[in-house]
């Protein structure tokens, strides 16, 4: 099987590089397809799946896209819309049915995931502590106001980390190499996990 990742941006390409070994099996083939931030995806991506009908029956594409603080079901409709404009079957329209594409959403961004798991951060970076982040951006990683990255980026700085700022590239790498997919409290996480075993 191949496995096409429609990515916004880089960070999420260095996520998922290191972190999907622990979703697929070992000789499944994965390729990224890294765009210029999500309105590019967007914009772009009818395009994308419409010259892809020819692809083969084992090979799939996930799109994976940032809430930031959009109506989630608009911003999935788009994606939907998108697929189905391209004749590509989709996993919601499926019904249980074999679907060519998975859209997913991370909300409020790719940070959140993190954050549901406290842990991973301790194992990635030991200075930091929960109490370092609000017990709430812990416990409702998709709740948390005020931007994921930048509570993310506070919890690290408090633990001695990052000072100038927050290079997601290398937290995303840091990340996948500890998170474990059960303890994940990110309910949008948890779909994208789901999704792939649909695959």
């Amino acid at each position: 099987m191949t496995v096409e990742f429609f990515l916004e941006e880089p960070s999420a390409e260095a996520f998922l590089q290191a972190f999907v070994a622990k979703l697929l099996p070992a000789d499944t083939e994965v390729v990224f397809r890294v765009f210029r931030g999500k309105p590019d995806l967007l914009k772009k991506l009818p395009d994308r799946l419409r010259a892809m009908y020819w692809i083969p029956a084992d090979h799939r594409v996930v799109v994976l896209v940032d809430e930031d603080r959009e109506d989630c079901k608009v911003l999935k409709a788009q994606l939907e819309a998108a697929a189905n404009a391209a004749g590509m079957l989709t996993k919601s329209a499926a019904q249980g049915r074999s679907f060519k594409v998975l859209n997913r959403i991370a909300v409020e961004e790719l940070e959140a995931w993190f954050l549901g798991d406290p842990k991973a951060i301790q194992a990635a970076y030991p200075r930091f502590r929960p109490n370092h982040a609000r017990r709430n951006d812990l416990q409702r990683p998709d709740g948390c106001t005020g931007g994921t990255w930048e509570a993310l980026e506070r919890a690290l700085q408090k633990g001695g980390y990052y000072s100038t700022g927050l290079p997601k590239i290398e937290v995303a790498r840091n990340m996948a190499e500890h998170m474990v997919v059960k303890r994940n409290t990110s309910p949008s996480f948890m779909q994208f996990v789901q999704g792939i075993a649909a695959l």
